[in-house]
């Protein structure tokens, strides 16, 4: 949520001669919906269960650099899925930052609250724990999109 992830996959994906997938922008291709409008009409939980689907269709595809959605570390299956087909990556900020980064944006349905801010810092609280188990942490706090990436090519020697 707000790390970039993304950005920073567009721009690693043709340093490593990869493909790129937006794991958000498959599930709204295949479910003719946004992001939001799923959330809305039909829950968080149908949302997972469409996005581990999705994750395991992706992960049949050899060298692509996939950008997740935050939440997908909630599952557990998801991690197998993810570890079992590539390297993770945990690309670290602080909520002040991320926070900056989403607080305009209207497509964050679980952002939608009275207090979005001690919602998202809630969410990162609850999901760093298990962001940490990433085979890579790239703190990118100082860093624009371009270096995270070169600094990802660097550390897993690409």
């Amino acid at each position: 949520m707000g790390a970039g992830k993304t950005t920073v996959g567009k721009m690693l994906a043709p340093k490593i001669n990869f493909g790129f997938i937006d794991m958000d922008s498959e599930i709204e291709l295949i479910s003719d919906l946004s992001i939001s409008e799923i959330f809305k009409i039909h829950g968080e939980r149908y949302f997972r269960d469409l996005e581990t689907g999705v994750l395991k269709d992706i992960s049949q595809k050899s060298d692509q650099v996939v950008s997740t959605g935050g939440g997908i570390v909630i599952k557990e299956e998801n991690w197998e899925i993810m570890k079992s087909s590539g390297r993770t990556i945990y690309l670290k900020a602080s909520i002040e930052t991320l926070f900056n980064r989403v607080k305009h944006k209207t497509t964050r349905p679980l952002l939608d609250v009275e207090d979005p801010f001690e919602t998202a810092k809630e969410l990162l609280e609850s999901r760093e724990p298990l962001y940490k188990k990433s085979d890579l942490i790239i703190d990118r706090e100082r860093l624009e999109p371009d270096e995270v990436a070169e600094a990802i090519v660097k550390e897993l020697g690409i």
